[in-house]
Protein backbone atom coordinates (compact mmCIF):
# COMPACT_ATOMS: atom_id res chain seq x y z
CA UNK A 1 0.00 0.00 0.00
CA UNK A 2 1.40 3.70 -0.92
CA UNK A 3 1.99 5.57 2.23
CA UNK A 4 -0.10 8.14 2.48
CA UNK A 5 0.79 12.25 3.09
CA UNK A 6 0.76 13.46 6.56
CA UNK A 7 -0.94 16.32 7.83
CA UNK A 8 1.39 19.34 6.46
CA UNK A 9 1.88 17.63 3.34
CA UNK A 10 -1.53 17.22 2.74
CA UNK A 11 -2.45 20.87 3.38
CA UNK A 12 0.80 22.37 1.31
CA UNK A 13 -0.04 20.11 -1.81
CA UNK A 14 -3.66 21.47 -1.52
CA UNK A 15 -2.71 24.68 -1.27
CA UNK A 16 0.03 24.20 -4.44
CA UNK A 17 -2.97 22.86 -6.36
CA UNK A 18 -5.33 25.42 -5.85
CA UNK A 19 -2.47 28.01 -6.96
CA UNK A 20 -2.10 26.05 -10.48
CA UNK A 21 -5.45 25.77 -11.31
CA UNK A 22 -6.92 29.51 -9.95
CA UNK A 23 -3.94 31.99 -10.58
CA UNK A 24 -3.88 30.79 -14.39
CA UNK A 25 -7.47 31.15 -14.97
CA UNK A 26 -7.53 34.50 -13.53
CA UNK A 27 -4.64 35.52 -15.91
CA UNK A 28 -6.63 34.31 -18.50
CA UNK A 29 -9.61 35.93 -17.76
CA UNK A 30 -7.40 39.13 -17.64
CA UNK A 31 -6.05 38.40 -20.73
CA UNK A 32 -9.87 38.04 -22.55
CA UNK A 33 -10.42 41.45 -21.98
CA UNK A 34 -7.91 42.52 -24.57
CA UNK A 35 -9.00 39.91 -26.53
CA UNK A 36 -6.19 37.17 -26.34
CA UNK A 37 -6.06 33.50 -24.55
CA UNK A 38 -3.17 32.84 -22.55
CA UNK A 39 -1.93 30.57 -25.10
CA UNK A 40 -2.28 33.48 -27.92
CA UNK A 41 -0.05 35.78 -25.37
CA UNK A 42 2.36 32.80 -24.83
CA UNK A 43 2.98 32.33 -28.71
CA UNK A 44 3.14 36.16 -29.08
CA UNK A 45 5.54 36.85 -26.77
CA UNK A 46 7.68 33.84 -27.07
CA UNK A 47 8.28 34.82 -30.81
CA UNK A 48 8.68 38.19 -29.89
CA UNK A 49 11.59 37.34 -27.69
CA UNK A 50 13.56 35.45 -30.36
CA UNK A 51 15.34 37.60 -32.99
CA UNK A 52 12.95 38.66 -36.28
CA UNK A 53 10.19 37.76 -34.24
CA UNK A 54 10.51 34.58 -36.15
CA UNK A 55 11.00 30.66 -35.30
CA UNK A 56 10.68 27.44 -37.14
CA UNK A 57 7.34 25.91 -35.45
CA UNK A 58 9.51 23.01 -34.40
CA UNK A 59 11.58 25.26 -32.39
CA UNK A 60 8.69 27.39 -31.24
CA UNK A 61 6.89 24.18 -29.57
CA UNK A 62 9.66 23.36 -27.94
CA UNK A 63 10.44 26.56 -26.47
CA UNK A 64 7.04 26.40 -24.70
CA UNK A 65 6.98 22.33 -23.82
CA UNK A 66 4.06 21.89 -26.39
CA UNK A 67 3.61 19.43 -29.23
CA UNK A 68 4.31 20.61 -32.73
CA UNK A 69 0.81 19.46 -33.53
CA UNK A 70 -0.55 21.54 -31.15
CA UNK A 71 1.29 24.27 -32.01
CA UNK A 72 0.20 24.16 -35.52
CA UNK A 73 -3.42 23.76 -34.92
CA UNK A 74 -3.31 26.75 -32.46
CA UNK A 75 -1.05 28.69 -34.77
CA UNK A 76 -3.23 28.19 -37.62
CA UNK A 77 -6.30 30.33 -35.94
CA UNK A 78 -3.68 32.82 -34.86
CA UNK A 79 -2.85 33.35 -38.56
CA UNK A 80 -6.47 33.36 -39.51
CA UNK A 81 -6.72 37.04 -36.85
CA UNK A 82 -3.70 38.36 -38.47
CA UNK A 83 -1.32 37.87 -35.45
CA UNK A 84 1.10 35.57 -37.33
CA UNK A 85 1.99 33.96 -40.84
CA UNK A 86 4.08 31.07 -41.52
CA UNK A 87 6.33 30.81 -44.13
CA UNK A 88 8.22 27.97 -45.48
CA UNK A 89 11.49 27.27 -43.88
CA UNK A 90 14.69 27.19 -46.33
CA UNK A 91 16.82 24.54 -43.90
CA UNK A 92 13.81 22.50 -43.91
CA UNK A 93 11.40 21.55 -46.54
CA UNK A 94 9.08 20.07 -44.35
CA UNK A 95 8.78 22.72 -41.81
CA UNK A 96 7.66 26.43 -41.52
CA UNK A 97 8.80 29.38 -40.09
CA UNK A 98 5.81 30.98 -37.45
CA UNK A 99 6.49 34.81 -37.55
CA UNK A 100 4.88 37.86 -35.02
CA UNK A 101 2.76 40.02 -37.98
CA UNK A 102 2.76 43.96 -37.68
CA UNK A 103 -1.00 43.36 -36.37
CA UNK A 104 0.49 40.78 -33.87
CA UNK A 105 3.44 42.53 -32.75
CA UNK A 106 0.70 45.40 -32.14
CA UNK A 107 -1.69 43.08 -29.88
CA UNK A 108 1.11 41.90 -27.90
CA UNK A 109 1.91 45.36 -26.92
CA UNK A 110 -1.55 46.26 -25.75
CA UNK A 111 -2.01 42.93 -23.99
CA UNK A 112 1.17 43.18 -22.19
CA UNK A 113 0.84 45.87 -19.78
CA UNK A 114 -2.75 44.25 -18.84
CA UNK A 115 -0.82 40.86 -18.53
CA UNK A 116 2.08 42.11 -16.21
CA UNK A 117 -0.42 44.27 -14.42
CA UNK A 118 -2.35 41.00 -13.92
CA UNK A 119 0.72 39.03 -12.87
CA UNK A 120 1.43 41.41 -10.31
CA UNK A 121 -1.79 42.02 -8.74
CA UNK A 122 -2.59 38.42 -8.44
CA UNK A 123 0.98 36.97 -7.36
CA UNK A 124 3.74 39.10 -7.34
CA UNK A 125 2.34 41.93 -5.24
CA UNK A 126 1.66 38.74 -2.42
CA UNK A 127 5.21 37.18 -2.03
CA UNK A 128 8.21 39.16 -1.07
CA UNK A 129 11.58 39.01 -2.97
CA UNK A 130 12.68 36.47 -0.83
CA UNK A 131 9.94 34.10 -1.01
CA UNK A 132 9.81 34.71 -4.85
CA UNK A 133 13.27 33.90 -5.54
CA UNK A 134 12.74 30.55 -3.03
CA UNK A 135 9.65 29.74 -5.05
CA UNK A 136 11.33 30.34 -8.68
CA UNK A 137 14.19 27.87 -7.56
CA UNK A 138 11.91 25.24 -6.14
CA UNK A 139 9.99 25.50 -9.49
CA UNK A 140 12.87 25.02 -11.38
CA UNK A 141 14.21 21.99 -9.79
CA UNK A 142 11.09 20.51 -10.26
CA UNK A 143 10.43 21.07 -13.55
CA UNK A 144 13.84 20.53 -14.68
CA UNK A 145 13.20 16.68 -13.54
CA UNK A 146 10.04 16.95 -15.64
CA UNK A 147 11.33 17.89 -18.95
Amino acid sequence: MAQRLGDDEKVHWGAVLRLVALLPARLERDLAEVGLSAADYDVLSTLADHPGHRLSLKDLANAMHWSSSRLSHHATRMERRGLLQRQSDPRDARGCLIELTDEGEATLHQAAPVHVASVRAHFLDHVSPHELAQLGEVARRITDRLL
